[in-house]
C-alpha cells in the first residue's frame, strides 16, 4: 500500500502542473520554467517516493518539455501531449488511491520516449552540449554566475565531508546544490550537464538515506564530477565572451558516469589516472559577469530569501561597478581642484570654507564607500587552495594539512583575482620541494602530517599574506652554488642569507635535480614576483633549515587609490607609494660616502644603502648639488632598499591612480599618474624598478 502522504504530495505537484499548463495554453510561454521546475521536483522525488509505474512516466514529461523548449514556445501539439500526460498521471494516482496495485497500472507512459532531434555534436562519443546563445545569452550568464557559487560551495563542502563524513548538514547542502544545478541545466537544455548533475545528486541522495557512506573514493568521485561540471561552465563562459555560436562543448564524462553508477550500486570505485591538478587557474580564466555585493560572507550554495530587516545580496555587473568607482575618483579630483584653487584659498568667506569642509567630508566618505564595494574577503580564494593542497599531497604521497587564518581580511576584488596564480605557484613549490615525505619527517622527528599555514591580515595601511610550511627549508648552500654557476653571484663574494634566498626569484632559477609534473623548470617564482609587483606589492622570503619557509606578500588595499608621498625634483613633482617608504631624513654633512665601484652609500640603521639621485635617472635638473641640500627617502622592495635623493617633501596625499596610456607602456620607471590638487599631473614612481637600479 502506498503511503497517503506520498500520494498527497504527488497530487499537489500534479495540481501545480495543471495550473501552469493552463496559463501556458492561454498563449504565453512564461509557464515553461515553472513546468520544468515541477518536473525536476518529480525527478527529485526518486523511485523511493514515487511508485515505479509513475516514476517511469516522468521522463516522458521531461521529453515533451524539451521539445517545447527547442521551439521557444508551446504549440497545440505540445500542449495536447502534456495535457494527455497529466490526465494519465491523474488517473493513475486515483487508481493507486483506490488500492490498485502499481503493477496493474496502464503502461502507455512507461516506454522510453522517442529521441528528440539531436543537436550537432563533435566527432566523439562523449556527452556534448550546444548552448543556444542567440536565445539564451542572458540566462546563460546568470547560469554561469550561479554555477560558480554552487561549484565553490560543493567543493568546500566535500572537503569538509572528507574530515567529517557524517556531517548531515553538509551532505544536504551539497545535495541541494547538485539539485539546483540539475534544474537550471535542464531548463537551458544542457542535457549532458543535467545528466551528470542527476547522477551526482543520486549518489548524494543514497548517502542521505544511509544506503552509502562517505568514503575517500566517493569524495574523489564527487570532486571529479564537480570538476567536469566546472569545465562545462568554463566553456560556456568562453563562448559567451567570444560570442561563439553553435560550437559543441565536449567534456569527457562517459567513464565518470559509469563510475558514479557503480558507486551508487555499491561497487568499489577504481579511479582513472588523473593529470596534475590545476584547480583555480583553469577556472579563473573566464571572469564572472556579476559580483555579490555585501559586507557578509558569500551566500551558501542554495540561495535563501533574506527576512525583512536583514541584509541580502544584489548582483551588479562588474563593468558598472568599475564605472562607478572611476566616477567617484573623478569627483575626488574635481573636489581637490576646487579646494586647491588660488581664488578659493584667497577667499575669507567663512560660509564657503565651512561648505568646502563639508564637501570634503562627503567626498571622502563616498570615495571610501565606493572603494569598499569592490572589496571582498579572501575567504573564497583561500578555501580554493584547500582543494589544491589535497590533490597535490595525494599525488605526491605526502600528508599535508592546510590551516587558514584571517579569511575575513578584505582586498580589492581585482587584486584577489590576480593573486590566485601566485598562490598556486607558491603552494605547489612548498608541497613539492619544501615538505618532506612522511618517512623523511619521521626520521627528522617531525609529525607525519605537515602543516601549511595560509594567513592574511592588515599591516601598515596594506594587507599581508603569509604562506608558511614546516618543511625542510631552503638549501642556502645549494642556492648559492647555482647562483654562482649562472653568474648571478660573484664567486669571491659572501652575500647575506636574505640576498641568497632572493635568488629564487630570478627567471629560470631552479635547484631541482629533475623536472616533474609539479615543478622544477624554474618558471614559477619569477612569475610570482612579477605578478605581485604588477599589483604594486612586494614579496619576501624567510627560511630556517629543517624548520620551514615563510613567504610574505605585502599588498595595497586597492588598485584604484594610492596613499602617496609627494616629492619635488627640480620643477616637477613625483609620487612615491607610502607602502614602500621606510623613512625620510635630511642627511648631515659626511653621512653620504662615495665608494669606488659602488657609487654613493648612506648608512641606514646599520646597513649601507645605495643612494640614487632621482634627477639623474629622471632626466631633469635638480636643485641640490650636495646630498645635505636635499632629502633622502629610503624605499624598499623585497630584500632591496635604496635612498632616493629628492629636492623637497611636499606632503602626503591619497590619490586616484590613472593609467599612462599605450604610448608609455615600454618604460618601467613610472607606475602611473595622478591628478594633484592644483590640477597638474604627478607621476607615480615604480619603486621595484628603482630598487633594482645601480
Amino acid at each position: 500500500m502506498i503511503p497517503g502522504a506520498i500520494l498527497d504530495g504527488l497530487e499537489v505537484l500534479l495540481g501545480q502542473f495543471a495550473e501552469e499548463l493552463a496559463f501556458s495554453g492561454a498563449g504565453s510561454d512564461t509557464g515553461m520554467a515553472a513546468l520544468q521546475a515541477i518536473v525536476s521536483d518529480l525527478e527529485q522525488a526518486g523511485p523511493s517516493d514515487i511508485p515505479s509505474a509513475l516514476a517511469l512516466a516522468v521522463p516522458r514529461a521531461r521529453h515533451l518539455l524539451d521539445l517545447a523548449r527547442r521551439k521557444s514556445a508551446f504549440d497545440d501539439e505540445g500542449l495536447g501531449s502534456l495535457a494527455a500526460w497529466h490526465d494519465w498521471m491523474s488517473a493513475a494516482l486515483l487508481a493507486l488511491r483506490a488500492g490498485l496495485a502499481p503493477d496493474a497500472l496502464p503502461s502507455a507512459w512507461q516506454t522510453t520516449p522517442e529521441k528528440a532531434p539531436a543537436a550537432p555534436v563533435a566527432a566523439s562519443d562523449e556527452p556534448a552540449i550546444v548552448p543556444n546563445l542567440p536565445a539564451d545569452a542572458d540566462m546563460l550568464r546568470e547560469f554561469h554566475a550561479e554555477s560558480l557559487e554552487l561549484l565553490n560551495g560543493i567543493e568546500q563542502g566535500v572537503l569538509v565531508l572528507e574530515e567529517q563524513p557524517d556531517d548531515k548538514t553538509t551532505i544536504n547542502t551539497i545535495f541541494r546544490a547538485f539539485h539546483t544545478f540539475k534544474g537550471s541545466a535542464g531548463f537551458l537544455q544542457l542535457g549532458a550537464l543535467r545528466d551528470l548533475s542527476h547522477e551526482l545528486e543520486s549518489l548524494l541522495d543514497a548517502v542521505r538515506r544511509g544506503e552509502r557512506r562517505i568514503t575517500p573514493s566517493i569524495v574523489s568521485l564527487i570532486l571529479a564530477g564537480a570538476d567536469a561540471l566546472g569545465r562545462y561552465v568554463h566553456e560556456i563562459a568562453a563562448q559567451l565572451a567570444n560570442s561563439t555560436t553553435g560550437k559543441p562543448i565536449v567534456v569527457p564524462t562517459r567513464d565518470l558516469l559509469q563510475r558514479l553508477r557503480k558507486a551508487l550500486a555499491g561497487q568499489e570505485d577504481e579511479p582513472a589516472p588523473t593529470p596534475a591538478p590545476t584547480p583555480v587557474a583553469a577556472q579563473s580564466a573566464a571572469p564572472a559577469p556579476s559580483q555579490p555585493i555585501s559586507a557578509k560572507a558569500a551566500p551558501e550554495p542554495v540561495a535563501k530569501a533574506a527576512p525583512d530587516g536583514e541584509s541580502g545580496f544584489v548582483k551588479v555587473d562588474i563593468t558598472k561597478l568599475d564605472d562607478l568607482i572611476n566616477l567617484v575618483g573623478e569627483l575626488a579630483i574635481a573636489q581637490s581642484l576646487v579646494v586647491e584653487s588660488p581664488a578659493v584659498r584667497r577667499s575669507d568667506d567663512l560660509t564657503l570654507a565651512r561648505n568646502l569642509r563639508q564637501l570634503q567630508r562627503v567626498s571622502k566618505a563616498l570615495q571610501l564607500g565606493a572603494t569598499r564595494l569592490r572589496m571582498v574577503p579572501v575567504r573564497n580564494l583561500f578555501r580554493r587552495m584547500t582543494r589544491l593542497v589535497r590533490d597535490l599531497s595525494q599525488q605526491l604521497g605526502k600528508s599535508v594539512q592546510l590551516r587558514l587564518e584571517g579569511e575575513d581580511t578584505e582586498l580589492d576584488r581585482n587584486i584577489v583575482e590576480k593573486l590566485a596564480d601566485p598562490l598556486v605557484h607558491m603552494i605547489r613549490n612548498a608541497i613539492d620541494h619544501g615538505i618532506e615525505t612522511p618517512a623523511e619527517r619521521a626520521a627528522a622527528g617531525k609529525p607525519a602530517v605537515a602543516t601549511l599555514r595560509l594567513a592574511a591580515g592588515h599591516r601598515g595601511g596594506g594587507v599581508f599574506i603569509h604562506l608558511q610550511d614546516d618543511g625542510r627549508g631552503l638549501d642556502t648552500r645549494r642556492i648559492l652554488e647555482r647562483g654562482i654557476a649562472r653568474g648571478l653571484v660573484a664567486a669571491d663574494t659572501e652575500p647575506e642569507v636574505a640576498a641568497i634566498h632572493a635568488l629564487i626569484f630570478h627567471p629560470g632559477f631552479s635547484t631541482a635535480e629533475q623536472v616533474t609534473a609539479i615543478s622544477g623548470r624554474g618558471v614559477g617564482m619569477d612569475i610570482v614576483r612579477g605578478n605581485i609587483e604588477t599589483l604594486r606589492g612586494r614579496i619576501e622570503v624567510d627560511s630556517t633549515p629543517g624548520e620551514g619557509t615563510r613567504f610574505s606578500v605585502l599588498l595595497p588595499l586597492t588598485l584604484a587609490i594610492i596613499d602617496g608621498l609627494i616629492v619635488s625634483v627640480g620643477a616637477r613633482r613625483y609620487i612615491i607609494p607610502t607602502l614602500a617608504v621606510r623613512q625620510s631624513f635630511r642627511p648631515l654633512p659626511g653621512m653620504v660616502s662615495h665608494i669606488h665601484g659602488r657609487g654613493e652609500l648612506v648608512a641606514v640603521r646599520g646597513r649601507q644603502t645605495p643612494v640614487l639621485r632621482l634627477a639623474d635617472y629622471l632626466g631633469v635638473e635638480g636643485r641640490c648639488e650636495q646630498p645635505e641640500d636635499g632629502i633622502l627617502v629610503v624605499v624598499e622592495s623585497g630584500e632591496g632598499a635604496r635612498a632616493l635623493l629628492v629636492d623637497d617633501l611636499i606632503g602626503k596625499q591619497e590619490l586616484v591612480i590613472k593609467s599612462l596610456g599605450h604610448a608609455l607602456e615600454g618604460q618601467t620607471l613610472m607606475a602611473g599618474g595622478a591628478v594633484l590638487g592644483d590640477g597638474t599631473v604627478g607621476l607615480i614612481l615604480d619603486v621595484d624598478t628603482l630598487v633594482r637600479l645601480q
